[in-house]
């Protein structure tokens, strides 16, 4: 496996795999990595011959008063995962490189619509910062397919709708959420919860599979069951942020006569902002 630190050697490397006709791969991370992130790698591998997971934090997606300082930085521990799981290449610019003449003078790209609401609300700009950083990604390594997680749900969608309207020759694959035994979502940011909070924290699951489960029963009374839902998580010592039930591809709120259904699910534990989905067909 290689780590490489700039463009320049990011190209180079890559010319020399295609020259050998390897379909290429990316896995667009910000490090810290857990089981979920090697699940995607896994997924691309699968996918391509060669694979590329960048590392970057990327400081466009957060917003003031958000943990851009605090986020870890574990390089030398995920570049031994990474090396474990079969990854070909890390490429880990610094901030300097992806943004040279700094934030305020970046192009930026917006993915209307998709973008709205939910995380989009409550983070304004944040996903504008993933766009533009996942497009720069995308015109560095030039890859045949690129891995998400659904957990993720609205960021999928947000680079599913990116690559359809500016034509990129990308195929976008998503990969299932990968949980922790009690359901729990993996996630960075689980490392910020406290022991009590990691006990409390599978409540956000268990609120989006009663949910589920009444959605596949029939229930349409979108309002209620969401009410319902935010009302569990505020007792069990959560805040939540938002829960809604939406078209699974608008991401607009529900209707009785949609089929596919995602639920999605922020809310704060303490400090820490927690998202989750989960997806039902009817």
């Amino acid at each position: 496996m290689r780590t490489v630190h700039t463009i320049k050697e990011l190209r180079a490397l890559l010319n020399s795999h295609r020259q050998h006709g390897h379909r290429i791969g990316l896995v667009p991370t910000m490090g810290n990595l857990h089981t979920g992130h090697i699940s995607l790698v896994e997924k691309a591998l699968q996918q391509a011959d060669t694979v590329v997971t960048s590392i970057f934090v990327n400081p466009m997606q957060f917003g003031a008063n958000e943990d851009l300082d605090s986020y870890p930085r574990t390089l030398r521990d995920d570049q031994e995962k990474l090396e474990a799981a079969g990854n070909h290449i890390v490429f880990a610019p610094s901030a300097e490189e992806v943004y040279p003449n700094g934030l305020a003078q970046q192009t930026q790209v917006c993915v209307p619509v998709v973008s709205e609401g939910h995380c989009g609300a409550s983070r304004p700009g944040h996903f504008d910062g993933v766009s533009t950083v996942v497009s720069m990604l995308f015109n560095m390594v030039q890859p045949d397919v690129a891995v998400f997680g659904e957990k993720d749900f609205q960021q999928l969608a947000v680079i599913r709708k990116m690559v359809g309207d500016l034509f990129m020759p990308i195929e976008i694959v998503g990969a299932p959420t990968h949980r922790e035994e009690d359901g729990l979502a993996r996630s960075s940011r689980n490392g910020y919860l406290s022991k009590q909070e990691r006990q409390q924290a599978p409540v956000i699951y268990q609120a989006l599979k009663a949910t589920a489960d009444a959605l596949g029963q029939g229930h349409s009374d979108f309002a209620a069951l969401e009410a319902e839902a935010k009302k569990k998580l505020s007792e069990a010592g959560l805040r939540p942020d938002y829960y809604n039930i939406v078209n699974s591809l608008t991401l607009k709120p529900a209707q009785p006569e949609d089929q596919q259904l995602t639920i999605l699910a922020a809310a704060f534990l303490g400090t820490t902002r927690l998202i989750d989905n989960l997806s039902v067909n009817r």
